[in-house]
């Protein structure tokens, strides 16, 4: 074989060698970007509600409708001045419409067909406030207005009184941050134990933020809770 004729076989070699050998290359650092940890990092914060509702119910019967509306809006006073006379604020009453039921006129009267009075009237009734400390009070205090007439019950019996915490978004960026640093420290304890480092950061997922009751038989204390999800890439 000539060396013209050989020439382009050797470069044709070479190009094939070196085809083989970046390939090679860029499998390697494939295969080292595979390499990754997933973890998961929490963070947790006792709070105080801020905002508690307590929705009632104000029953009032009788045979005539106009005296039942008298009594319904008597007594609807009555519980307005009770609250109001405690601290709280007009604005932190809601008194809802009426709804009236004539027992006689139920097509399956059942017990109801037999009681006394024929109308019952109710109002829903709810008071919402900030004042956590004066809510206590009047849960304390709503018996003595019940010696004047009035028949009142809670909408929610397990829980009479919801306590809420709202000001969720001024805790968010710490505990974020909490989590995030708690995630990261569980992947460099996996690197060290495997003999290698934490790389970059792959991928997150923040997570949803729970808001649960610290104390299921009040409820004005509760745990805030962040379960973030990160990957990193693990390098040698």
């Amino acid at each position: 074989m000539t060396k013209q004729n050989l020439l382009p076989t050797i470069l044709l070699s070479l190009s094939i060698i070196a085809a083989g050998f970046f390939i090679g290359q860029t499998y390697v650092a494939g295969k080292k970007l595979d390499r990754t940890v997933v973890v998961k990092g929490l963070a947790e914060r006792e709070v105080q509600a801020d905002i508690a509702t307590w929705p009632m119910e104000l029953t009032v019967s009788g045979n005539e409708l106009g005296q039942l509306q008298k009594t319904l809006e008597q007594q609807t006073k009555i519980l307005q001045d009770f609250f109001i006379n405690l601290g709280f604020t007009q604005d932190e009453l809601t008194v809802g419409a009426p709804t009236i039921q004539d027992n006689r006129a139920l097509l399956y009267g059942g017990q109801n067909a037999y009681n006394q009075d024929r109308y019952i009237a109710k109002v829903d009734f709810n008071l919402r406030t900030t004042k956590l400390d004066k809510m206590s009070d009047a849960m304390y205090k709503v018996p003595s207005i019940i010696g004047q007439g009035l028949v009142i019950g809670s909408k929610n019996t397990w829980q009479p009184v919801q306590y809420l915490y709202t000001k969720l978004n001024d805790i968010k960026p710490e505990m974020i941050e909490e989590a995030t640093k708690n995630a990261r420290e569980a992947a460099e304890k996996f690197a060290r134990d495997s003999g290698s480092k934490v790389g970059k950061l792959k991928s997150a997922n923040q997570g949803l933020f729970s808001i649960m009751d610290l104390d299921p038989n009040s409820g004005v204390m509760k745990k805030v809770r962040i379960v973030s999800t990160l990957e990193f890439y693990i390098e040698d």
